[in-house]
C-alpha cells in the first residue's frame, strides 16, 4: 500500500513532524530513534509529536540523519537544544558541513523562503540554524541495539556523496532518504529520479537497496510503502534511472550543450508546464542544476552518452 506518512505503523515506528516533513521515530524497548529532522520550521512540530507519543520530548535517544540537506536535518540543531542529552548522528561529512558558515547561511535562506507557509509552528521559538556537534560519524555496518529491533547503516551515496540508509530488520523497515528517488506527484505513479552527486553510485546504491527486500519504506516525503508495494517502488526507482538520465541529455542536445539553457529549458518545461512535481520551485531548480551539470560532465568524460 502507499499511505500517508503520518501516525503509527505497528508497535514499533510513529511519524513526527508532519506529512511532508516526517521524522520517523523507531521505538525500542531501550531506547528511542528519530531518522531525519526536517527543516528548521519543523522543529517545534517535531517536540510537539515526542511529547504526544513519549509524554517527555527527552525520551529521545537519538537523531539520525539521512544526509545533508536542509530539509533532512535542519531542525538537529534546535532539537539539541531542547533535548540536552541528544545524540546526533549522519555519515562524516555532514558533521563538517553543520560548521561551515556559508552552509549554514544557505540552509537558513531556503528554509526562510517557506516560513510563511510554517508561521504558525514556529510561532515566536528560535529556531536559528547553527553549528551543532554529531556525536556518531556513521558508516556502512555500523548497527544500534534499541532493544528488540535495531538499526543497521548502509551507505547509499549517489543522491548525495553522504547518503545513509537506516535498515531495521526486524520488521524489514527502510528509511533512505532520497537515495531510492520519490513519488512524482499524488496523481501518479512515477517515480522522481534523485541523483544528484553520481548517477552511477545512485543505481549502485538502488541495487544495494533492492537486496534488503523492504516490507516497509519510509519516504523521505509524504509517503510510506508497504507489503509488496515496497520492493515496486525501488524496482521502479531503478528503472527510471536511466529513463531520466536520458531526458537530461535530450534537453543537453537541444541546447547545443549549453548547460544553463539546458537547465532553464527544462525547468520550464518539466516543472511550470507539466505541474507534475510536489517540490518547492526553489528547491526543485537547486537540484536540477546539479542533474544537470553531472550529466554533462559524465557525458564529457565518457566520450559518450
Amino acid at each position: 500500500m502507499k499511505v500517508k506518512a503520518d501516525g503509527d505503523f505497528g508497535e514499533w515506528i510513529s511519524v513526527g513532524g508532519n506529512q511532508l516533513y516526517p521524522g520517523y521515530i523507531i521505538k525500542g524497548k531501550k531506547q528511542h530513534l528519530m531518522i531525519d529532522a526536517g527543516m528548521n520550521l519543523m522543529g517545534p512540530a517535531y517536540i510537539a509529536s515526542l511529547e504526544k507519543i513519549f509524554g517527555d520530548k527527552n525520551a529521545l535517544d537519538y537523531v539520525f540523519a539521512t544526509h545533508s540537506h536542509f530539509d533532512h536535518l535542519g531542525s538537529i540543531p534546535y532539537l539539541k537544544r531542547k533535548v540536552p542529552e541528544l545524540k546526533a548522528g549522519a555519515f562524516e561529512r555532514v558533521g563538517t558541513l553543520m560548521k561551515k558558515k556559508s552552509v549554514l547561511d544557505l540552509m537558513t535562506t531556503l528554509s526562510e523562503l517557506q516560513r510563511g507557509f510554517y508561521q504558525n509552528i514556529v510561532g515566536d521559538e528560535d529556531v536559528r540554524i547553527e553549528p551543532v556537534d554529531f556525536e556518531f560519524n556513521l558508516k556502512e555496518g555500523d548497527r544500534f541495539d534499541l532493544g528488540g529491533v535495531t538499526c543497521e547503516v548502509y551507505e547509499v551515496p549517489g543522491h548525495t556523496s553522504d547518503s545513509l540508509a537506516f535498515f531495521v530488520p526486524e520488521i524489514r523497515a527502510l528509511f533512505a532518504g532520497e537515495a531510492c528517488g520519490l513519488p512524482e506527484s499524488d496523481m501518479n505513479s512515477n517515480v522522481k529520479t534523485e541523483f544528484l552527486s553520481s548517477y552511477d553510485e545512485y543505481v549502485v546504491s538502488l541495487e544495494k537497496l533492492i537486496k534488503l527486500q523492504p516490507k516497509l519504506i519510509g519516504m523521505a516525503h509524504l509517503w510510506v510503502f508497504t507489503d509488496d508495494d515496497a520492493t515496486d517502488f525501488l524496482q521502479r526507482s531503478i528503472e527510471a534511472a536511466p529513463n531520466y538520465r536520458n531526458l537530461i541529455e535530450t534537453y543537453l542536445d537541444a541546447a547545443n550543450g549549453d548547460i544553463d539553457n539546458a537547465i532553464k529549458n527544462m525547468a520550464k518545461e518539466e516543472y511550470d508546464t507539466k505541474r507534475k512535481i510536489a517540490q518547492p520551485r526553489e528547491s526543485y531548480l537547486e537540484n536540477l542544476k546539479a542533474q544537470v551539470r553531472h550529466v554533462a560532465s559524465r557525458t564529457t568524460a565518457d566520450g559518450s552518452k
